[in-house]
């Protein structure tokens, strides 16, 4: 049973746009798979269709030239309205100019592309093909795609009830999602053996290819150690002078690095808010990591089969995920909150004039509780309502004007 993709319906939807639908997303995550899907939906309506992949040497004479491309196309689909899916673009040198080219000759064709997130993706194809693409980000597995999989779909139109239900049943799927992460062929493997294998695989892959290979980056092994450096201080402050000494190399280098590891999808800063510049830091980041099974391979926790308990950090990392997904359609953006006194709270969802501070706790709670720092969060904004995100606990209480709610993590989905 494949596992869906959220996204597909998205790209469903584009198709009918002239807009160049580009899909951009980290290695393995299951993008060719997702174009499979697209051009089956398509074959099923009637629709002419033609896939090319840039990883398959057959297929890159037609790459040479716009016009080499344009002859394969006609080929296929004459003068005819037709879909052309085009994999791993990134492999083509000025990918960005080669499909602005292709799109500013007004051909009848509907291009659907996709590519691993490396800087020429990001940001030349970017640059290039303002105004004539839309790009759609696919992540790997979701928590809520990762569950409706699990569960063979059986819950999938009532998750609501099956949480509440088969609630250690849930419970065991979450902490699975936290030890192995989201990359589709980790979840369709069956053994811990396998499931480490494939992820060695997928680790080394990104390294040497992406890394490697597409950023030109010479100091691999520091590359690696701050990955696994990364790994182990999730949502702490990043210092960039620490890291230089840590990893032996400059301050730009790490800063470069760091940017490198962003831009091919391993991880995401998130910077702070503050209204007070004095009091607030304002400066450094925290990093996140954009799948729990990258960051626990990299640190050597993958197969350890970590609980409750041992996951705060693990907790907290997908949360800031769950949230990141939640507010990626309505103009808000995520932060945190720490003072040069040493109060924090977790995550801000800054929403113009108004903001939700968000704290995490990895636990089962039985009673209500509001630690200090979200007590001084509020009394310092006073916002109008505050989050509490824990493993089972639902209710509300009130702080002054603040409404608190106690929101169990299945509900961010």
């Amino acid at each position: 049973m494949p596992i869906k993709r959220y996204l597909l319906n998205d790209l469903i939807s584009h198709l009918s746009k002239k807009e160049i639908s580009l899909i951009v997303g980290p290695r393995q995550a299951g993008k060719t798979t997702l174009m499979l899907h697209l051009q089956d939906h398509l074959k099923k309506k009637g629709e002419r269709t033609l896939f090319l992949s840039l990883d398959f040497e057959v297929d890159m004479p037609y790459f040479a030239a716009q016009s080499a491309l344009l002859d394969r196309i006609r080929l296929e689909f004459g003068k005819q309205k037709g879909f052309v899916f085009i994999d791993e673009i990134q492999r083509k040198e000025n990918a960005g100019l080669f499909l602005k080219g292709l799109y500013d000759m007004n051909t009848p064709y509907k291009f659907i592309v996709s590519g691993s997130g490396s800087i020429e993706l990001k940001e030349k194809v970017h640059e290039s093909l303002a105004g004539r693409k839309r790009m759609f980000e696919l992540h790997t597995v979701s928590l809520k795609e990762f569950i409706n999989y699990k569960t063979r779909y059986k819950y999938e139109d009532r998750l609501d009830d099956y949480f509440r239900i088969k609630r250690a049943e849930s419970l065991n799927l979450l902490i699975e999602y936290l030890n192995f992460g989201g990359y589709p062929r980790v979840i369709l493997e069956e053994t811990l053996s396998e499931k480490l294998k494939t992820m060695d695989e997928i680790y080394r892959s990104y390294i040497e290819k992406d890394i490697s290979y597409l950023l030109r980056v010479e100091r691999i092994d520091a590359f690696g150690s701050l990955i696994r450096v990364l790994s182990g201080q999730i949502g702490s402050l990043i210092n960039l002078n620490e890291l230089s000494s840590t990893l032996g190399v400059s301050v730009q280098t790490v800063k470069n690095y760091l940017a490198y590891a962003e831009k091919t999808f391993i991880v995401k800063r998130l910077t702070p808010y503050y209204r007070n510049i004095r009091k607030e830091i304002s400066k450094s980041p925290v990093v996140y990591f954009n799948d729990l099974g990258m960051r626990n391979f990299s640190i050597g926790q993958f197969s350890k089969n970590m609980m409750f308990p041992e996951m705060g950090f693990l907790f907290q990392n997908l949360v800031f995920r769950l949230l990141t997904e939640k507010i990626k359609d309505d103009g808000s953006t995520l932060h945190f909150w720490r003072t040069k006194d040493k109060a924090e709270v977790d995550f801000v969802i800054n929403r113009g004039r108004d903001v939700i501070p968000v704290e995490v706790k990895c636990k089962e709670m039985k009673e209500k509780a509001v630690v200090r720092s979200l007590r001084g969060f509020i009394g310092k904004y006073s916002p109008k309502e505050a989050w509490v995100i824990n493993i089972s606990l639902k209710d509300e209480e009130m702080i002054e004007k603040t409404k608190i709610k106690f929101i169990p993590v299945f509900e961010l989905m």
